[in-house]
């Protein structure tokens, strides 16, 4: 798994910025059950960069009555000599002052019918934000954040709508009394925000709403299709991509500076009815088969899909259209986001004026740095929206370092024609000392120094396409008028 590598080139070191009001958030979810995934998939609270984000988010906790319950008090909190990981995620702020933390209510395993019974009267919800202010406060968290899916669907009544208003309303004057921040993450497209949300009246109760522009296609239907498409394509229903789901939220009254625009470093995956019928909209038979860490058919984590790709078995295509890659190999099939898909969202969410961005979730990034370097989609998030400069238009995405390694294929094209030019024909002699990317000498070129698994590393070297050259100070080929 430690061999030659298909990645994204855009290897940006962790960055320090500072904490001003117009900075845009960079929203991090945290899945504290990925503590407990076999190999390189185990994560650990000690494994997360405090400068990556602006605001973490631990998950979950659950609902019992009008109580918050602690779902896995082994590994949340320090009594019975348990791991403490309540304490130890708030204690990243000793090394970064400026991070914010929460921590998150619900998911989708807990369903809407306990928050429905909950909300329907005022006493109920009196009774929940005071005890929410409570447990905020004894564990040390900044802030909440609301994850009920949904109001009004899975369960809940129609009476919701009015009543997560209601709840909303009230726990903002129980958090403005004590200084702590209050977000929700929310149902993305049109046809499920329609049904539970008064987009208006919610957006005055909350500091930021996390919009979970992801699972817009799945292999609960019978065709493959991308996670979280940036754009539509010709055939595709138009309210199942990012460009939608944005325009509906604003169109709906929610303020463009608390919009918060989810992105997935996950992909959905689907089994295909046909190993020769293989594009966008391809006939399956079912999800894809669960990966090797998350253990769940129908999705793999971006790791996991990196790791994958190692092989060199994987044919990767990126979507002209939709603007994000998918990939297969046989029967197998993943819709997903790459270091470049992120940035074209990124500069998406520059482009609007957005809030900025959150992530679902921090420990499906590669956090080990298997494919080349650490956090590679939170760096790309990074790159783009907190340090003010904007990439070129042909950024050098999806290279391989063999060519035997992947086939990159260009939809458009008819004759299967890489999407880049052949950037690397062998291993390079350079002598690295360093992980990460270095202009080659005397070259628009660069070379790729790679951790080898043995504590060394194996440099490869890279051609950038004619008119760019490579960028040190933002890592990638760039046009050359860019650069000093």
């Amino acid at each position: 798994m430690r061999g030659l590598i298909l990645f994204s080139v855009i290897c940006f070191a962790p960055l320090i910025f500072s904490a001003g009001a117009t900075e845009k958030k960079i929203v991090c979810y945290f899945g504290s059950w990925s503590v407990y995934r076999p190999g390189n998939g185990k994560f650990d609270i000690s494994y997360i960069n405090p400068w990556h984000c602006t605001h973490l988010i631990y998950t979950f906790v659950g609902l019992s009555g009008n109580n918050v319950k602690v779902l896995d008090a082994w590994q949340d909190l320090a009594e019975n000599w348990g791991k403490n990981g309540f304490g130890r995620f708030n204690a990243l702020r000793n090394k970064n002052p400026a991070l914010k933390t929460l921590v998150a209510i619900g998911g989708w395993n807990e369903g809407s019918t306990k928050y429905s019974q909950m909300a329907k009267n005022a006493a109920n919800r009196e009774q929940f934000a005071a005890n929410v202010v409570k447990f905020v406060k004894k564990y040390n968290f900044d802030g909440f954040d609301m994850d009920w899916e949904y109001p009004a669907q899975r369960g809940g009544a129609q009476e919701d709508v009015n009543n997560y208003i209601e709840l909303l309303k009230v726990m903002r004057k129980h958090f403005d009394e004590n200084n702590l921040i209050l977000s929700a993450a929310v149902a993305a497209s049109k046809s499920s925000a329609s049904k539970s949300y008064r987009i208006p009246e919610m957006s005055k109760y909350l500091d930021f709403i996390n919009v979970m522009s992801y699972d817009l296609h799945g292999a609960w239907e019978s065709q493959t299709g991308i996670n979280a498409p940036l754009y539509p394509a010709t055939g595709d229903n138009p309210e199942l991509n990012v460009k939608a789901v944005v325009k509906y939220w604003l169109n709906q009254g929610c303020p463009k500076e608390k919009l918060i625009l989810g992105v997935p470093s996950y992909g959905r995956t689907f089994t295909l009815a046909n190993a020769n019928s293989n594009h966008i909209g391809a006939p399956t038979r079912g999800p894809g088969m669960a990966g090797p860490y998350t253990r769940e058919p129908g999705m793999l984590g971006y790791n996991e899909i990196s790791e994958k790709l190692l092989g060199g078995s994987w044919t990767v295509v990126y979507d002209k259209e939709r603007r994000v890659p998918y990939a297969y190999n046989g029967l197998q099939w993943v819709g997903y986001d790459n270091v470049a898909s992120i940035k074209e969202k990124a500069e998406f969410i520059n482009k609007l004026g957005l809030g900025g961005a959150m992530i679902w979730s921090i420990e499906t990034d590669d956090f080990k740095g298997i494919s080349g370097e650490k956090y590679p989609i939170l760096n790309a998030l990074n790159a783009v929206l907190r340090n003010g400069k904007s990439l070129p238009s042909k950024t050098l995405s999806l290279i391989s370092t063999e060519k035997s390694l992947s086939t990159v294929q260009d939809e458009e094209s008819e004759s299967n024609t890489p999407l880049l030019p052949d950037p690397i024909s062998k291993q390079s002699s350079y002598k690295c000392t360093a992980p990460g990317s270095f202009p080659k000498p005397d070259s628009c070129d660069f070379i790729s120094c790679v951790d080898d698994g043995r504590g060394g590393f194996k440099s490869y070297e890279f051609k950038c396409e004619e008119n760019l050259c490579f960028n040190p100070d933002i890592n990638v080929c760039d046009w050359k008028n860019n650069q000093i």
